[in-house]
C-alpha cells in the first residue's frame, strides 16, 4: 500500500488515517499506569475524530468487560470488535473492517502497550503508516509501556502525542473546525 511515509512526507492527512482504541475494557484499567492520562486522551481523540470525521474502530479482549463509559459515551454508535488475539489482525472481523476502510494510515491508541497494541502497531507495519499515540497508550507497567514504544518506533512506527496528532490533521488555524477542536487541547 502506498502510504505518506513511503512517499516521504510524514504528516497525516485527515482523509487517509483512521483511529484504532485497542481494550480500554473496565476490568483491565484500574491496573493501568497513568490510566487517568490515557482515558483523557483517548476521549479527547474519540471528540476529535467526530469533528474531523475520522472513521473509529473500537477491539475488546474477550472477558475483560465493556470499554470504559467515558469512552463509549463519545462513541456510543461503533459496535466493538470482540477478539481472542493480541494482535487485532489475527481477528478475521478487524482486519476485513479495517481492509473495506480502504485507508493507509492506523492512528493507534489503547491498552496494554506491550502486548495488544504493539503486536497490532507491528503487524500493521509496512503495509500502513502507523501512529501510536503515546500519551493514549500504557501498560501496567511504564517500563513495559516504555519498552514497547521504544520497539515500536525502532521498527519504523510514528510515535507521537495527542495534541501534536489533532494539530497534525487540522493543519491550519482560523477554520471552524479549528475554533470546534481548539476546546480539546485548551
Amino acid at each position: 500500500m502506498d502510504n505518506a511515509q513511503s512517499s516521504g512526507n510524514t504528516l497525516l492527512g485527515k482523509n487517509d488515517p483512521l483511529l484504532v482504541i485497542i481494550d480500554m475494557q473496565e476490568r483491565l484499567i484500574p491496573a493501568i499506569a497513568d490510566k487517568e492520562m490515557v482515558i483523557e486522551n483517548i476521549v479527547r481523540l474519540a471528540k476529535f475524530s467526530r469533528i474531523i470525521g475520522l472513521p473509529v474502530f473500537i477491539t475488546e479482549q474477550q472477558n475483560l468487560g465493556d470499554t470504559h463509559p467515558e469512552i463509549r459515551e463519545e462513541l456510543k454508535d461503533i459496535e466493538p470488535i470482540t477478539k481472542l488475539e493480541f494482535d487485532c489482525f489475527g481477528s478475521n472481523e478487524f482486519s476485513e473492517r479495517i481492509r473495506k476502510q480502504d485507508r493507509n494510515t492506523l492512528i493507534i491508541a489503547g491498552i496494554e502497550a506491550h502486548i495488544c497494541v504493539a503486536q497490532t502497531a507491528l503487524h500493521a507495519h509496512p503495509d500502513y503508516a502507523v501512529h501510536v499515540v503515546s500519551d493514549a497508550v500504557s501498560s501496567r507497567s511504564l517500563h513495559n509501556r516504555d519498552v514497547a514504544l521504544k520497539r515500536m518506533r525502532q521498527q519504523g512506527i510514528t510515535v507521537t502525542s495527542t495534541e501534536m496528532l489533532i494539530y497534525e490533521l487540522l493543519g491550519k488555524a482560523g477554520t471552524d473546525t479549528f475554533r470546534e477542536a481548539l476546546k480539546l487541547v485548551k
